[in-house]
């Protein structure tokens, strides 16, 4: 059985836990060699996924796979572009570029939410996002491109994530709409101008998640069942969910997708 990323290389960020260690995983078991890269090695010690004590590259290792830990700060120009260079130096060409580190703060409205909050919020998921797509698609344009399991070519892929907050309006997240509101639209002008080139720019839209980045709202039993209510499906979302689907994004199997979002959210956006 011939695995869908078999010779290809993909860089993620924020792998160290949460939806990017999924994604993480599941590009390493389909053939990949990932490059995991994050502010820092380990795993958020409150998350969900099983395995917090082994870090995601050394889990990807021990199951078989290739990869390498990156540290970098997506705000930083500098250390993105050394992460792409990493990637290369390493395995030898860049394929998949997973721009997934983002942050996310409490509550609050506009009137109540802290300028350095947004600023921060802005400089993570919006930025940070940027400056993936533009040190990444840089490699791509350098490298010759590769043959798919149809016969094409292609440059390479880029699979950003926004959120359903990037589509509607979600009460008291001002920044994080606005951010993920920005990722849909630079990741629809950046697939743009790149497709003539055979590079795909894709985004993920993911609704509600149980990560450790809203753990403490999923404890509380009345946030919990109202965030249900919210939602058609009778569940909520798991990374493992959006890992699937940048699965499909990063492959072969997408080579006519290019500037969609892909959304998963257990039909909230649908009502």
């Amino acid at each position: 059985m011939t695995l869908k990323l078999q010779n290809r290389v993909a860089v993620v960020t924020g792998a160290s836990s949460g939806i990017g260690r999924a994604i993480a995983l599941v590009l390493a078991k389909e053939g990949a060699s990932v490059v995991c890269s994050d502010i820092r090695k380990s795993a958020n010690a409150d998350g969900y996924e099983p395995d917090l004590d082994i870090d995601t590259d050394d889990l990807i290792v021990q199951r078989g796979g290739a990869a390498q830990f990156v540290p970098c700060n997506v705000t930083k120009s500098k250390e993105v572009q050394a992460l792409v260079v990493a990637a290369v130096e390493k395995f030898g060409r860049l394929d998949v570029m997973v721009n997934n580190a983002g942050v996310a703060f409490d509550f609050a409205t506009v009137v109540e939410e802290r300028e350095e909050d947004f600023d921060t919020t802005m400089a993570v998921n919006v930025k940070g996002v940027w400056l993936g797509c533009k040190y990444a698609i840089e490699q791509f344009m350098k490298q010759e491109p590769i043959k798919m399991t149809n016969g094409g070519e292609v440059r390479g892929r880029v699979v950003n994530m926004a959120s359903m907050a990037g589509l509607v309006g979600l009460a008291k997240e001002p920044a994080y709409c606005a951010s993920k509101a920005a990722v849909v639209g630079l990741t629809k002008e950046i697939a743009v101008d790149f497709a003539e080139q055979r590079i795909n720019v894709n985004a993920i839209c993911p609704g509600f998640l149980a990560t450790s980045m809203v753990r403490s709202a999923l404890e509380d039993e009345a946030i919990r069942k109202w965030l249900h209510g919210l939602t058609p499906w009778p569940r909520l979302g798991t990374v493992d969910d959006v890992a699937k689907a940048a699965l499909f994004l990063a492959s072969d199997d997408a080579e006519w997708m290019t500037g969609s979002m892909l959304t998963l959210d257990g039909g909230f956006v649908a009502r």
